[in-house]
């Protein structure tokens, strides 16, 4: 069965280019959020496989969305991405419970091993 993805991100671009991967490679995107307030919002609604989150994004970032989610479903599973490769933040984000973490600009190659790993 496919697995349900849903992709955050405050850049529609990034969004687009992330659900293209996942689609092409027999992916399902349950659903899109361009905050971490709809994130949390929109987890809570979809209960989806995996969400793939930024971490800098306008009224709630990555990580404070991924603790809310994690709050909610302590078994949800979520791969951080961010374009700051700044140490700190995916220290916090694993801590917080993130499965896994991937750099931008993104790489087919990296999003799907990231996704295989966490979902299968």
């Amino acid at each position: 069965m496919a697995k349900n993805i849903l992709i955050v991100d405050d850049a529609a671009f990034m969004r687009m280019m992330i659900k293209d991967i996942l689609t092409k490679n027999g992916y399902n995107v349950a659903g899109e959020a361009e905050n971490g307030a709809k994130a949390v919002e929109k987890y809570n609604e979809l209960k989806p496989d995996l969400v793939l989150m930024d971490i800098t994004m306008p009224e709630m970032d990555g990580i404070q969305a991924l603790k809310k989610i994690k709050e909610n479903d302590g078994g949800a599973m979520v791969i951080m991405c961010s374009a700051m490769g700044q140490q700190a933040m995916v220290i916090e984000s694993i801590q917080a419970g993130a499965k896994d973490f991937i750099v931008k600009p993104f790489q087919a190659d990296r999003v799907l091993e990231a996704v295989k790993k966490v979902v299968g």
